[in-house]
C-alpha cells in the first residue's frame, strides 16, 4: 500500500511539472530536459553544437525559449510513403504533359 501511495504521488508530482513548464515560456536547461524528453547531456551537445536554438545571458546558465523548442521540434518533417507516392505521381503526369 505505501508502494502504491509513493507511486501515486510521483506522477502528480510529475503532472505538476510538466504543468508548470507548459505555463512558462522561458525554460532552463532542467525544465528543457524535461520537456524535449532527453539528458541534460544530450541537450548540452546540441546546444554546444549549435543545432538547437537557446541564450547564455552573461555566459554561464542556458536558457530556452519553448517556441523555439517546438518549432526546432517539428523541423526536418518525414513524408509518408502515401505523400511521396502522390508527389512521383504529379510529377509524372506533369511531365508528361510537357512531352507530349
Amino acid at each position: 500500500m505505501d508502494t502504491t501511495i509513493l507511486n501515486e504521488v510521483l506522477e502528480l508530482k510529475a503532472l505538476i511539472l510538466s504543468q508548470n513548464i507548459l505555463s512558462k515560456g522561458i525554460l532552463n536547461l532542467t525544465e528543457t530536459a524535461f520537456y524535449l524528453e532527453v539528458s541534460k547531456s544530450h541537450l548540452y551537445k546540441l546546444t554546444c553544437s549549435g543545432k538547437i536554438p537557446h541564450y547564455k545571458p552573461n555566459g554561464k546558465k542556458l536558457y530556452f525559449k519553448r517556441s523555439e523548442l517546438d518549432v526546432w521540434t517539428l523541423s526536418n518533417r518525414t513524408s509518408s510513403k502515401d505523400e511521396i507516392e502522390q508527389m512521383a505521381s504529379d510529377y509524372i503526369l506533369k511531365n508528361e504533359r510537357i512531352r507530349l
